[in-house]
């Protein structure tokens, strides 16, 4: 095994991390009423950018599990096996805790709180899946096919096997109004029929979850297309050799996605397989960008804060999320004309509303701008101590 096939490429840490940033970015605007166009997700149908961010931290679990996975030899055996399920079962189990917390739907100081009952519901309706049950899932299913098919030829074969299945299932058993519909697609109901009605996502109107268990199999294709780029990426030596090879995949996934579209619609609340094509490519094409101007170039300098968060990524991700349930929910006041704040709906009101000259577009990029570079901060901190936290 060359040096090459296993140092370690910066660009991938920064992609992540810039991944990850794009997720806090788009979770947290300061106001869902007035949401920076560009960080809104498609309705339905469709690709905007702010639907790139999710598989392209899928193509990078993908990619890093190439890099990790070479000590085993590439090869599905006890120690992979083991690696595998344990921090699945962690991230899912984290990613549970977070829709958990804070253990209670509404606010102690509440007069009509009380815990058994409030306890009870909240375990009746609390949510199961989830962005990080999503990515456990996908990285179990996904490492075991990579690590069990082994070669490039048969990765590929496997991206193509578990996209097809995919799209054959939302064909054969969607109803009206449609198979590819939120209404008519089978998705949907293979989650309400697992875990209830209640616990499954309720923003699109009706009961839905687009990190369902469906499309668990279609997200591993993802990985699947992470785990083939970081073979490639292995066992190429010249750097300057792996950003053509990737230009030239990134240009095939995204001519391949627009054509299946044509059939199958880029749906990322499906997950289908045109949106993991086109998805892929776009996420092929910045890695390769990042690789030429990073481990090529040796631009990494300016890179460095979203190198940072690249190598805490899910722990910065995480406590994004209970920072927003601590400060945004727990602690919270009623001013002197009787509304009730927490602390970011003062910060959004009179910072970013101030600045922005009232609660507009603007004043709420603002919020989540500001939202990703205190998470950015906190990053560098743990970087410069040497400190990694691995979910």
């Amino acid at each position: 095994m060359t040096q090459t096939q296993t140092q370690r490429y910066v660009a991938l840490d920064v992609l992540r991390g810039m991944t990850v940033a794009g997720m806090i970015l788009v979770n947290n605007p300061g106001s869902w009423a007035h949401i920076f166009p560009p960080l809104k997700h498609a309705p339905w149908v469709g690709c905007t950018p702010t639907d790139l961010v999710f598989p392209f931290f899928l193509f990078c679990v993908g990619v890093a599990m190439a890099f990790s996975f070479a000590k085993y030899g590439d090869a599905l055996n006890k120690q992979s096996a083991w690696k595998l399920v344990k921090r699945g079962i962690l991230i899912f189990l984290v990613g549970t805790g977070l829709n958990l917390f804070p253990f209670y739907p509404t606010s102690p100081h509440d007069p009509s709180w009380t815990f058994g009952q409030n306890w009870v519901y909240w375990i009746q309706h609390y949510r199961v899946f989830g962005v990080l049950q999503r990515i456990a899932m996908c990285y179990v299913l996904g490492g075991f096919l990579a690590l069990l098919l082994k070669t490039p030829k048969k990765i590929l074969w496997g991206i193509a096997g578990v996209t097809c299945l995919h799209w054959l299932i939302l064909y054969v058993f969607g109803t009206e109004p449609g198979w590819a519909t939120l209404e008519g697609n089978i998705s949907g109901k293979i989650d309400i029929a697992l875990v209830g009605e209640n616990h499954v996502y309720h923003g699109y109107g009706i009961a839905f979850d687009p990190e369902g268990l469906l499309g668990a199999l279609s997200g591993a294709g993802t990985v699947l297309l992470g785990y083939f780029i970081g073979q490639t990426i292995r066992h190429t030596e010249s750097k300057i050799e792996v950003v053509a090879k990737l230009y030239t995949i990134a240009a095939i996934c995204l001519a391949l996605g627009c054509v299946w579209s044509i059939g199958l619609p880029i749906c990322k609340a499906l997950w289908t397989g045109s949106y993991v094509l086109y998805a892929g490519g776009w996420a092929i094409f910045c890695l390769a960008f990042f690789v030429y101007f990073i481990d090529v170039k040796g631009y990494e300098k300016a890179f460095i804060p979203f190198k940072a968060m690249g190598m805490n990524p899910l722990f910065c991700f995480v406590m994004a999320g209970l920072t927003v349930k601590i400060f945004g929910r727990m602690i919270h006041w009623t001013t002197p004309d009787g509304k009730a704040t927490n602390c970011l709906n003062w910060f959004y009101r009179n910072c970013c509303m101030t600045v922005c000259g009232g609660d507009n577009e603007y004043a709420s990029l603002m919020y989540a701008l500001c939202y990703v570079a205190l998470f950015i901060g906190m990053a560098m901190w743990l970087y410069r101590k040497k400190i990694v936290i691995k979910i």
